[in-house]
């Protein structure tokens, strides 16, 4: 078998499947283990999938930019947002993450909301601004244009300042190995503000099941809820049940 058509047997193999296993796989097509490494790394330079230890899982459609992740799964996102905002209530403090769900979920707020908002993005804040009884603090930072949100050092120093009753969660990712992301700081920030809240909630799109991305944020022991739309399949869902996540179906 020939290098590319090698190559597109494994990415058919990874769609049905759901991940790939170096070592069977170098048995089933009579190569060795280095070769079928060697295409996972090739492939997961090229974007195709994330290499993870022993294989490969998918990879997560959230590494493009913005912009072009708004076009993604809108209905899904425009229901979590919906059912993520009936959780919370008057009074509350509530660390509100960066991404494209975390905007629909903060449209969905009633507009007599009263409540204190925390984010590290500029794009959740301006979104806020026709929401007058809601308090908006804004946390600094290194600006990351890919996803519009403040990073680093002054970031994480002012989070473990705060204490939040409610974390709502974007990720690139969500596994049962955990949850990830495509940027080291902004890993780190998310964790941080896991951290700071007694709840965490994770808002998770259809195309965020089931995949990974280079940087763990935290494992499933670290969060408690998952909104997550109807339509996902059940079976994606049954490692969070399994783990007594409660999830919320939008």
């Amino acid at each position: 078998m020939l290098t590319a058509q090698r190559r597109r047997f494994l990415i058919d193999k990874l769609r049905a499947e759901g991940r790939l296993l170096a070592r069977p796989l170098s048995r089933e097509l009579d190569v060795s283990e280095d070769t079928i490494r060697r295409d996972l790394r090739d492939m997961a330079r090229e974007g195709l999938l994330q290499r993870v230890h022993g294989g490969a899982l998918p990879a997560s459609p959230a590494s493009a930019n913005l912009a072009a992740r708004g076009a993604i799964a809108q209905d899904d996102k425009h229901a979590i947002g919906r059912a993520a905002a009936r959780l919370v209530q008057p009074g509350q403090v509530v660390f509100v993450d960066g991404g494209t769900t975390a905007v629909q979920l903060v449209r969905q707020f009633d507009p007599a909301l009263r409540a204190t908002i925390v984010t590290h993005s500029p794009v959740i804040a301006c979104e806020l601004l026709p929401f007058e009884h809601i308090d908006v603090i804004l946390l600094g930072g290194r600006l990351m244009r890919h996803s519009m949100v403040a990073l680093g050092a002054a970031t994480v120093e002012a989070i473990g300042r705060l204490r939040a009753d409610l974390y709502f969660m974007g990720v690139c990712s969500l596994h049962p190995s955990g949850l990830s992301t495509g940027d080291f700081e902004e890993a780190c920030v998310k964790r941080a503000l896991c951290q700071a809240a007694a709840e965490t909630i994770v808002l998770a799109s259809s195309e965020k099941l089931a995949t990974a991305a280079p940087f763990q944020v935290v494992g499933l022991d670290q969060i408690d809820g998952i909104v997550a739309p109807a339509s996902a399949d059940p079976a994606l869902l049954a490692p969070y049940r399994e783990r007594g996540i409660t999830i919320y179906l939008a």
